[in-house]
């Protein structure tokens, strides 16, 4: 069989719960940023290139050494095709020269498409919606750009890390429900998930966050989650701000005591 139809056929299959993506090749820099790029296979996206971040240590990587990896997952107001639109919250905050050097880690933000959810469940409800069968074909994307950067990147197998916030916070939920396996620790702000299958994060440290004047997303599905994770023996911590907002991601993350230090300082169970 020839390599051409090898690859044919590897590219063409679906993978449950992930994607086939090309090699991940760097296209341009936005400030400290590198703009990396795969093509993704999954459902409605035939053969499409999809753009990404990536936020090497301060300095790049040095050889032999692995890294932490935070895995981040945006709201719905930098959804798009344009990695610019990436830049607010989180990786700003984690691009500044202190934080930089502070925290030796890579960041991975990958981008959700207009009009799309990294979750396919209301935001405004206040009761979960069951775990669908399979991802959406965003969140598949988004596997497939963290199983990438885990193989390409100088990565540390037993430090990465999962945050995101509002939609995000949906994905950081469901992504750790349907791979536990990949994560050390996880922080999703303001989100919400199905609570019927807290059971299979009850390994996973996971610390949320949510305003109790948040009605957007209702404080609710986050004391819902960890409730239920609790209950099933896992391990949690939950903040909820007095008087907060849908915006409670900005405090959240700016403790520079507080959750990025605690997720750097986790590591993966052994199986």
């Amino acid at each position: 069989m020839t390599r051409m139809l090898l690859a044919a056929l590897f590219f063409g299959l679906t993978v449950l719960q992930s994607a086939s993506p090309a090699v991940a090749q760097q296209t341009s820099t936005l400030g400290a940023f590198e703009i990396q790029e795969i093509t993704f296979t999954g459902g409605e996206y035939k053969d499409e290139p999809f753009r990404y971040l990536v936020l090497a240590p301060e300095g790049g990587y040095e050889s032999g050494e692995k890294y932490p990896l935070i895995f981040f997952l945006h709201g719905a107001g930098e959804r798009g095709n344009d990695p610019k639109k990436l830049l607010p919250h989180f990786p700003t905050q984690m691009a500044k020269p202190e934080w930089r050097k502070k925290f030796p880690c890579v960041v991975v933000v990958p981008q959700c498409r207009d009009g799309k959810q990294w979750v396919n469940a209301p935001w405004g409800d206040k009761t979960s919606t069951p775990l669908a069968d399979k991802p959406s074909d965003n969140l598949q994307m988004a596997i497939a750009i963290l199983e990438t950067s885990i193989k390409t990147l100088p990565v540390d197998k037993d430090r990465v890390y999962l945050t995101g916030l509002s939609m995000g916070g949906y994905g950081s939920w469901e992504l750790a429900m349907r791979r536990p396996e990949l994560f050390a620790a996880v922080a999703p702000v303001c989100g919400g998930g199905d609570d019927t299958q807290a059971a299979k994060l009850k390994d996973i440290p996971i610390w949320a966050a949510h305003g109790d004047a948040d009605r957007v997303v209702w404080p609710v599905r986050s004391r819902t989650m960890c409730e239920a994770i609790t209950k099933a023996g896992g391990n949690i911590k939950y903040t909820e701000y007095t008087g907060v907002g849908h915006n409670s991601w900005t405090q959240f993350y700016a403790d520079a005591q507080g959750v990025v230090p605690w997720m750097l300082e986790q590591k993966r169970k052994p199986d």
